[in-house]
């Protein structure tokens, strides 16, 4: 459970600091560069959500697999 928890904050902290980023970035003129920050910050999440989904479909399967 602490390890689910766990990814929940990774993911919004990792949220406010691209946030904070995009916001600096705009405010400075460079909206491109703030852009390209959101999409790498997006991919970053994607990878940690499709790794947990992963984990979760293995569990499944040897749960429902595991003949004794």
């Amino acid at each position: 459970m602490l390890g689910e928890a766990a990814v929940l904050f990774q993911i919004a902290g990792i949220g406010i600091i691209v946030a904070m980023i995009h916001t600096i970035l705009k405010q400075m003129g460079k909206e491109d560069i703030a852009h390209f920050a959101t999409v790498v910050g997006f991919i970053i999440v994607m990878i940690i959500v499709i790794d947990e989904i992963a984990d979760l479909f293995n569990q499944i399967k040897s749960v429902f697999l595991f003949q004794g």
